[in-house]
């Protein structure tokens, strides 16, 4: 990604003017105040820099990581247990069900 990067953008828009910030808050269609103009300079700039420290340092020879570590998926087969417990009582400890399921608080305000 970072060979990407070098190849597509160029890496000399370190600094960004308030009038590049506040460009890009008017395309994002967001209202940005004087300080936060000001603000978000100071902090993109930071970014910016920091980017190019990273793609100085990446290689072309170095393939991308997502995962330092190979991760493989474990499946197992599912298997029904034969000592399951009984529904009655798995509801006689619960506070409400009906219809055998779980009765719960509506929170969203809407029927379903």
């Amino acid at each position: 990604m970072c060979t990407y990067y070098r190849r597509r953008y160029t890496l000399s828009m370190s600094i960004l003017s308030k009038d590049e910030v506040a460009k890009l808050g008017d395309m994002a269609h967001i209202a940005l105040t004087e300080e936060e103009i000001e603000q978000f300079a100071t902090e993109l700039t930071t970014i910016s820099q920091a980017m190019e420290k990273v793609a100085e340092v990446a290689t072309p020879d170095i393939p991308p990581t997502s995962h330092p570590i190979p991760l493989h998926n474990v499946w197992r087969e599912d298997v029904v247990a034969d000592d399951t417990v009984d529904l009655d009582e798995v509801f006689a400890s619960a506070p409400a069900h009906e219809d055998g399921k779980f009765a719960v608080p509506q929170i969203l305000g809407e029927d379903s």
